[in-house]
């Protein structure tokens, strides 16, 4: 746009980056009408709050429950720990990606080495695949303990349902979906609600710490550690606000219009410490309530989430293991395409591929059969 002229009524101003595109990219990536914010708390709920959530994978899922049936409530303060650990990371992502217009993978790719990018992004790429067949091979057990059938046509379902609507769906309304699906989550406030709980020995363990240098606690540690802080998600949320810049009316990279850094700095440190708090809530109520049954009951070697959900049977009844077989296939749900989406974004970035959930598919050909 020819900059030394008026702007015209409707006209949109356009910052240094997007200009610097020919003029079939930008028809490409405005391809969906912009809105402005919508007001309100849920409206300032949007990348931390799926992203905090899509952490309770049902991978996570099965790590939060070893630790819970190994070593009971012995190992509730980690969850504490991590808190601001991983809010603090995950708030650097949103700023990367609302500053700058970019996702990490892009923003590496623009200030790095081609090789040092295509290093992180080709073992972010590894990592999210074996990711994936364990969260879609624990959603296909869990609904098989639910309803029967078969295990493996239920993980092909899944991953076709999760490929389609994450392609297909207008990122307006994509995005509207993944923030109602964290409500899955509540299957395990469910769970701990049913359940015999001793608060008592759950806040002391929890704000007066234990620990021991037995190799087995150590490697607890760290498993929950690396769970509730991984790369996917510092890419995922970063490429999100990213995306909804350029999807909001208005919106500009904060390197072009500094002026709107202390609105947006507000609305991401409290969407991603809301977002962040709500995981680690769920995780800590998933070690409390294995805990209080599995490690009461002296069943301690779990190994899947699937297999918590069906060791829950006996003990808890056929409620709480329902309820926890179900928040499997819920959080899934809302994982899969998170995993999927978020190293579709580091590729494309990284390799200067069009990218966005907003593009139509054949718009973004790669980034879309990435997903």
């Amino acid at each position: 746009m020819d900059r030394s002229r008026p702007m015209t009524a409707g006209e949109l101003p356009i910052s240094d980056h997007e200009a610097a595109l020919p003029i079939a990219g930008r028809i490409a990536r405005h391809w969906a009408p912009r809105q402005p914010r919508k007001r309100g708390l849920l409206a300032f709920l949007g990348p931390g709050l799926i992203t905090g959530a899509s952490d309770d994978d049902p991978s996570g899922i099965a790590t939060y429950s070893q630790v819970g049936a190994q070593f009971g409530y012995g190992m509730a303060w980690v969850m504490l720990f991590s808190y601001p650990l991983m809010a603090s990371i995950q708030e650097i992502s949103a700023r990367i990606g609302r500053v700058t217009g970019h996702g990490i993978a892009g923003s590496i790719r623009r200030h790095y080495s081609a090789w040092l990018v295509r290093v992180i992004v080709g073992l972010l790429l590894v990592a999210n695949i074996i990711n994936l067949g364990a969260d879609l091979g624990a959603m296909g057990d869990a609904l098989h303990l639910i309803v029967g059938g078969s295990a493996h046509f239920y993980v092909v379902l899944f991953a076709v349902f999760s490929a389609w609507l994450e392609i297909f769906s207008r990122y307006e309304r994509y995005a509207t979906i993944l923030k109602w699906s964290t409500l899955a989550l509540f299957a395990y406030v469910a769970t701990v609600l049913v359940v015999d709980v001793p608060w008592g020995e759950v806040a002391y363990s929890t704000f007066v710490p234990s620990f021991s240098w037995q190799k087995d606690y150590i490697v607890a540690i760290v498993a929950v550690l690396g769970t509730t802080i991984s790369p996917y998600l510092f890419f995922w949320q970063a490429s999100e606000e990213a995306e909804d810049e350029h999807e909001e009316l208005g919106a500009q990279p904060l390197v072009d219009a500094p002026e709107q850094g202390p609105t947006e700095i507000h609305r991401i440190r409290l969407d991603t410490w809301f977002g962040m708090g709500f995981s680690n809530l769920i995780s800590f109520f998933i070690i409390v309530t294995t805990a209080a049954t599995l490690h009461t009951h002296g069943i301690t070697d779990i190994t899947t989430s699937a297999q918590a959900a069906e060791a829950l049977r006996p003990i808890a009844g056929a409620f709480t293991f329902v309820v926890f077989a179900a928040g499997i296939v819920g959080t899934g749900l809302l994982a899969v395409p998170i995993l999927a989406g978020s190293a579709a974004y580091a590729v494309g970035e990284a390799l200067d591929w069009p990218t966005g959930l907003a593009r139509r598919p054949l718009d973004a050909k790669a980034f879309s059969w990435r997903r």
